[in-house]
């Protein structure tokens, strides 16, 4: 059986060029038997949450079987806007992400980021989440993590002491929790 991994980049100029060392890792530390999806994103300006969660949407749907989902930063807040918001038919298998920024605040640039207050609610039941953030994330202040953490009482945090907003490039640790729900959901 394939198992299918959508990863979403983060955001900035260059994001897909800048996370793609980090995806390499993981397909790295998890080896054959998975497929790992990494589209690159394009920003439309136009919309205030530059069009993420429709490409992401679209992505979802065409993978043919169960996902896991893996959001960095932007991404993997969009990634939560998109899941809170839509109906998503695709049976997720788990949602990890990572150095999450947690979008507050009444300026327009950031309403359209934002997610709903009861987003926690509208994400997809059963599935696992898992979130992780690096103590030395100079991007995305590890407060953020915390204001998840609460709002997400079931997920499992990882607190990580150093990486940087971009874990060294090194995922192993997402690839040993990724072989875990994968493993369980076999069981």
């Amino acid at each position: 059986m394939e198992k299918y991994i959508l990863f979403i980049q983060g955001g900035g100029n260059d994001g897909y060029n800048i996370d793609a060392p980090m995806v390499n890792s993981l397909k790295h530390a998890l080896g054959d038997g998975y497929e790992i999806i990494y589209p690159k994103l394009h920003i439309d300006e136009s919309v205030s949450d530059f069009g993420w969660p429709d490409q992401i949407g679209r992505r979802i749907d065409d993978i043919r079987g169960d996902v896991i989902l893996v959001g960095h930063s932007l991404g993997a807040s969009l990634l939560l806007k998109y899941l809170s918001e839509s109906n998503v038919q695709k049976k997720i298998a788990g949602i990890f992400l990572l150095a999450t920024p947690f979008w507050a605040g009444d300026e327009d640039w950031v309403k359209g980021l934002k997610l709903q207050e009861n987003f926690a609610g509208k994400l997809p039941k059963q599935v696992p989440l898992f979130l992780y953030h690096n103590m030395d994330d100079e991007e995305i202040p590890i407060e953020n993590l915390a204001s998840y953490a609460k709002k997400l009482p079931h997920a499992t945090v990882h607190k990580l002491p150093k990486g940087g907003h971009l874990f060294n490039n090194d995922l192993r640790f997402l690839a040993k929790d990724i072989n875990f729900v994968f493993s369980s959901k076999e069981d």
